[in-house]
This record gives C-alpha cells, structure tokens and sequence, in this order.
C-alpha cells in the first residue's frame, strides 16, 4: 500500500527517510509497517513497500520501532524557560513536539514584568528574580499580537500553542491594586477593554482564556504579596462577558476550580452548557485525579462529566495526569501547605530567621497540629506525614523514614517532627509523598474515560517538586505492560491518539498526526525500552537559571529520534548542533482557522 502526495521529477529527492517503522497515525488506527518520507518540513509519502534511501538526503533506520506523532503536551508552563532555553530539550528529548504555555491565568504578556513575575513566580514555583530577569533581558512585546510574533522568532524546539491568561490580563486592565481587591468590581469601560484584548489575542491564534478560581493560589513579591491571584476575584458579569467572546469564537476556557467544601464546579458545567439555544463553551479544567485526600471523588471525575456533557449539551475535559502523583520538597517548600491557614502564614515568611521563628513557636504547633487534624477542611494533600517519605536529611539515618515514623521514635507529635527538622535543616531536608493516582486501577480507568484528556505535567515549574516531563512514555509504558500481562485497559494505538491527535484536534490545532501532508512532527519509540526506567528521576542544573537544580525524567533511551518540522532535533540521545541557539524547529503554533 501506497499513500503519498503527487510530486514532479524536480521534488523527487527527499529531507528525511524513516525506513521499516510501525507507523501510528495519531487517529487511532491500526499500525502498519512502512516507509515515511518528508521533505520541506512535510510528510510526502507514507508506504509499505521500501522507499529508495539514495533519494533521500538522511535516512532512519527504525526497524521493530514505533514511529508516531510527535506528542502534544497541553498543560505546561514554560512561558519563561523558553524564553532563555527555548530549545526546551527536557519535553524534546522525550518525544514531545508541541507544548501549550499561558494556563491557569498565568502569562507574561501585558502586566509589568515584576507584576508578571509577581503571578507566576509563588504558584509555579519558580525564583522571582529568575522570572524578572528573564523578562528584562527578553520582553519586546506589550499585546498578544506582538507576543505571538515574537514567540515565533525565538529558536524554538518544540512548537508553542498559547493561551491569554486571565490574570495577567485584568492586571493590565484594572491595575494589580484593583485587580486583586475582593471589592472591586471592573467599570463597564474595563470589561469592555477586556473582552477587545482577548478578541485580538484569538485573532493573533491564542487557543483561549486560562484562568483559575482557586484561592490558594498566591501572589509574590512586596506589595501585594499572599494576596490570591486576580482570577480568583473575577465576578458573574465579567466572567460571562469573557466566556461569551470564547464562546462566539469556539474557543476554550481553561480553568482551575475553587478548592472548597463547596466548589464552584457547577459554574464551569453551566457555562459549557449549550442549553438555552447558544453555542456550547469548550472548557479544560483541573484536574481528574484518584486523590488521597478524597478517594469517592474519583467517582464523580469518571462518571460526573460524561452525565453532565450529555444532559447539558456541553464540551467539558477534565485534564489528567497519567501516571501517580508524587511530589517533592526541600523543607517547607511546597504548595499544599498554601491550603491551611498555618502552612500559608509559613510560606508567607521570605526570611527564613523570622520563618523559623514562626515554626518554632507552640502556639503555631497547636495551629498547624489543629489543621493537620481537621477532617472537614477542603484539601488536595492527605495531610498524613506517615506518608511523607525523608529522601535525604543531614540527620544521615532519618533516609527512608517517615516523618510519622520519626515522631513516633521520639515521642512527639508527627507535626513537631516535621517542623523539628524543618527548623534544624531548613531546605537540606527533602521528602516526597504521593498525592494521587496511587491506585492502578483508577489510573486505567481515567486513562479511558472520554471525557479525561491527557495533561497537566507542569512542564518549566515546580523545578524542585516533581518531573512529568515523560508521562507519555509512562502511559506507554503501562499500557504494553497490561497488553504482555493480558490484562489491556487501552490499545497502543488508542493510547497514543490520547496522547496526539486527540488533544491536537480538540485543542484546534495543527499537530498531533502522521499522515502524507501532515507537518513533519514526528517521535520514533523503541518499545522495548518502555521498562522500569521511564519512571525514574534525576536532577541536572538549569545553566540559564543560574545553576539551579530542578527535577528531570531520565531512562534509557526510549526516544530514538524527536523530528519537528522535519528536522531532527534529538536522535540517540544527543541534541542536534545549534539548536535553541542558532536554529530552531518550532514556532508560534495558532489555532486553526485563527485570523492574523
């Protein structure tokens, strides 16, 4: 079988041959072997007979391996990382060859760069003065317009697709004074400004408006630091008048809900809805997840939105992430404890004398060990520091002990352990716990659910807590296990159209599929090393973050190639020469059918 584009005696040469690969062409269908063919940054051929190597300028030996669409990472946060590395190589070396940046109602595009940095820095876990930085030395653009062009000038490795978001752009509006005052309610004249802003950055090719509704997360810097992030104050008619645009535009709103005994989930689901004859909202929201916490809730993530989708005519994704939730710290240093009165007034605290201070202080035990206990208050971490794991300690014999365990040895409560050596060792203790999809069996089940997408791996933030960079190789992973087990809860190939074309085309963008016209973006994967290895962990420092140390994926080879636009960007685990440097492979990545 032959599958091409008609070309003439002048185009016969070709880029790029990948020869005997099983081809997946990101829709689901069966794989085949085949021949791939690429020229001009385009697939042109695709066939199961051999394809000559002589006409061929590279050719790719990928005999028994997966040769697929390169994978779409929807939930990153790489909107100052690419602006000093825009190579992105920890997403690159792991198959991915598109990324979506602007969530949860965080860009960089119109505040102030300290306002900017002030948003992003606390939630995402990332230095200020390495977000400031960066946008001074970068920042050429004041619009969304102006921003996607300079996007697209950057020596890109992946492609980026971007959303506007929703803090940064009622900061621009409303100054961030007004904009993250309870009180304060957006003049007519504003929203009005609002809704022209957003309007140009959909004609600009931006997939949408992210914002978030969840208090706990907090703003840095002096000035207004510890307040919750503009989106969070956002009220009925500014938030309809915003939807509607998105609306109209068949765009999305993506979203983040209320962390509460009595969440705004409702509010998302109706303004999805298409009753009432108008056009159905897409929305993305935060996020489907087999917690701790509340293991029932998982119920709801599985059944709750395919019932509502259908009752009430709506387009409504939870993102997921598909492999267990398991994050790390350097003391205090994380962001669940934003979700209790005592963990935020500690994290408020930039000085680590007066913090320490704070935490030595019994009347703020009795407050931490009050909400540690309570039961009834909403929460995301489990809040059981008999599973919170020491990594390393120099208290060289508390490794692999819990802080549980540690209390109990010395006969204290397991919150004066904990904040004992918080307070002794400050950020030379690290310790991880698990917060989510620990069960196998809601894994696969989320993994299935049609109204699940894959995501939210935080790629550029949470440098210290957590790497997700590979999920989609751990979903693989898992996958080919079950299917050698005889125990299959998804196909390989409805696995990676979860991880490529599904995303792609619900998203509106072009990526995501393998077929001749197709742009050339392209993961080869060797199937037999889907091992143990794709889930292990390392660390490697950030150069252009002044050394600091984050969290990577490592394994053992996995990827054999990563091909974006039709260029080799990663092969045998080694970067192509120059690239984020003096060439790039992506660009600006706009919705499809966007004006510009």
């Amino acid at each position: 079988m032959h599958i091409g584009m008609a070309i003439g005696d002048d185009m016969a040469r070709y880029d790029l041959l990948i020869r005997d690969g099983i081809w997946f062409d990101g829709a689901g269908n069966s794989p085949r072997t085949a021949d791939i063919a690429v020229r001009d940054g385009r697939v042109v051929d695709i066939s199961s007979t051999s394809l000559e190597p002589a006409d061929a300028d590279e050719v790719i030996d990928a005999h028994g391996k997966w040769v697929m669409p390169g994978f779409v990472d929807t939930h990153t946060h790489y909107d100052v990382e690419m602006l000093v590395a825009p190579a992105l190589t920890e997403s690159v070396r792991h198959g991915v060859t598109t990324v979506i940046i602007g969530n949860c109602s965080l860009t960089t595009i119109m505040a102030s760069n300290t306002e900017c940095a002030d948003i992003f820095s606390r939630v995402e876990a990332v230095p200020r003065d390495i977000v400031i930085g960066a946008l001074d030395a970068h920042r050429t653009w004041s619009s969304p317009a102006e921003y996607a062009k300079s996007v697209d000038t950057l020596k890109l490795g992946p492609h980026v697709a971007a959303f506007l978001g929703g803090s940064d752009l009622r900061i621009a509006t409303m100054g961030m004074d007004r904009a993250v005052d309870e009180k304060a309610v957006p003049t007519a004249d504003e929203v009005d400004e609002m809704v022209r802003t957003l309007e140009e950055a959909l004609d600009a090719g931006f997939l949408g408006m992210s914002a978030t509704t969840n208090w706990i997360d907090k703003l840095d810097g002096d000035l207004y630091r510890s307040r919750s992030l503009p989106t969070t104050f956002v009220k009925g008619k500014e938030f309809r008048r915003l939807n509607s645009v998105l609306r109209r535009r068949g765009r999305i709103l993506q979203s983040t809900p209320e962390v509460s005994l009595t969440p705004n989930l409702p509010k998302f689901f109706l303004a999805a809805s298409s009753l009432l004859h108008r056009k159905r909202l897409k929305v993305s929201l935060l996020a489907a997840a087999d917690s701790k916490a509340y293991p029932p809730l998982v119920y709801f993530m599985m059944y709750g939105a395919p019932i509502l989708n259908r009752l009430l005519r709506s387009d409504f994704q939870w993102q997921h992430l598909p492999v267990p939730f398991t994050v790390y710290a350097d003391g205090i240093d994380l962001v669940v404890f934003e979700e209790f009165g005592s963990g935020a007034a500690a994290l408020d605290i930039k000085d680590e004398i007066e913090r320490n201070e704070l935490l030595q202080s019994e009347e703020y035990r009795r407050w931490f060990r009050r909400d540690y206990e309570n039961k009834l208050s909403p929460k995301i971490w489990h809040r059981n520091l008999f599973d919170a794991t020491i990594i390393s300690c120099p208290e060289a014999d508390l490794s692999g002990k819990s802080f549980g365990q540690v209390g109990r040895e010395r006969g204290i409560h397991p919150v004066d352990a904990f904040l004992d050596l918080v307070v002794e060792h400050g950020k030379a203790l690290r310790w991880r716990t698990t917060i989510a999809n620990h069960r196998p069996k809601y894994l696969d089940k989320l993994a299935r659910n049609k109204s699940v997408h894959m995501g939210f791996g935080d790629a550029g933030a949470h440098l210290r807590n957590m790497a997700f960079y590979n999920y989609h190789l751990q979903l693989l992973a898992r996958v080919r296990a079950a299917q050698t087990a005889r125990k299959p809860f998804l196909s390989i190939e409805r696995a990676i159209h979860r991880l490529t074309g599904e995303p792609a085309d619900w998203y509106g963008l072009d990526a995501g599929h393998l077929r001749p016209g197709d742009r050339a973006d392209i993961a080869i994967v060797d199937p037999a090393r889907l091992d143990h290895s794709v889930h292990e962990l390392d660390e490697a420092p950030v150069t252009e973050y002044g050394g600091l140390r984050r969290m990577i994926n490592r394994d053992a080879g996995a990827v054999s190639a990563t091909i974006i636009s039709g260029k080799v960007a990663y092969r045998d685990g080694e970067f192509a020469e120059g690239l984020g440097d003096t060439w790039g492979s992506g660009g600006f990545l706009p919705a499809t059918g966007a004006r510009s």
